[in-house]
């Protein structure tokens, strides 16, 4: 496998290890990176670090500081931060089993692909995740990687499995506090069928692939522009929404029925099946006139 193994060590399910290597699941995107530039000579902003008062400073007269009150700050050294990170046991530990749909979306935090380290760990490495996909759990563990300890989830995921990393409950904001003022009460039966309509007619099997960065893809296209028109200033004007909501009050009902029209009528229902037409009872053949 050409990518380096993000973390090496061993699963372990009570008296069963299973050595394993995971690898980060996801990349970063092709994202357009700017740098400042001084405009007059074209020379890329470089920035130094200074202490006010004092100013330019060597990189090796910088500590880092936690600040406790205003302007007062405990003084760390590196060496005095590495001796309280947590070596890396190599173990994850399985110590919990959930339902899935018991961890809430905010908790995920990111994706690994997890692999058996060599042919032997095959076996047990399979048996795991079947044992996890027929039984519909998640495996939950600790784990420490490069220095910090992580909650982690294990799960199937086609030939192999995927852990994620969670979040610890005080990294994740109450929704109740951002919610509360929504109102508590149904919907209106009819404009729910409509929304519901419009839904089921757009319903499909996900692709990522459909999904791209139309930002990044303008930008692009932006900078092979003003390539071509060597410095001069490019800009479009465009419709960009704003005035799409205006001060009138938009019509719900009227709305969803439009957005139903656009794309075609709103999904009939299949006709219940007509029953077959009676065959027909078959003629009696006349009777013979005895001799």
């Amino acid at each position: 496998m050409a990518a380096r193994a993000y973390w090496q060590g061993q699963i372990r399910l009570a008296l069963v290890s299973i050595p394993v290597e995971i690898y980060s699941a996801t990349k970063s995107g092709a994202q357009i990176a700017f740098h400042q530039i001084h405009e007059p000579s074209g020379k890329r902003i470089k920035y130094e670090k200074v202490a006010p008062g004092v100013g330019a400073v060597e990189p090796d007269e910088i500590v880092k500081g936690y600040e406790v009150e205003k302007g007062e700050y405990v003084l760390l050294e590196q060496d005095e931060i590495d001796a309280v990170k947590l070596e890396s046991k190599k173990t994850l530990e399985l110590t919990q089993f959930v339902d899935a749909d018991e961890i809430d979306v905010l908790y995920y935090e990111k994706p690994y692909f997890v692999v058996p380290a060599d042919d032997l760990a095959e076996e047990a490495f399979i048996v795991l995740r079947e044992a996890l996909r027929r039984s519909r759990k998640v495996g939950l563990g600790q784990l420490a990687m490069r220095g910090r300890e992580y909650v982690v989830s294990l799960k199937p995921c086609g030939r192999g499995m995927v852990l994620e990393t969670l979040r610890y409950a005080d990294e994740v904001n109450k929704a109740q506090g951002y919610f509360r003022d929504i109102p508590d009460s149904e919907p209106d039966p009819e404009l729910l069928g409509l929304a519901q309509s419009l839904i089921e007619k757009k319903v499909t099997k996900f692709d990522p692939k459909g999904f791209h960065d139309r930002y990044v893809d303008a930008l692009k296209d932006l900078i092979e522009r003003k390539k071509k028109a060597k410095g001069k200033k490019i800009i479009e004007d465009k419709d960009d929404g704003r005035n799409a909501r205006g001060s009138n009050v938009v019509d719900l009902m009227a709305a969803l029925k439009k957005s139903l029209e656009k794309g075609g009528s709103a999904p009939a229902k299949k006709p219940a099946a007509k029953a077959a037409p009676a065959k027909p009872a078959a003629k009696k053949a006349p009777a013979k006139k005895r001799a």
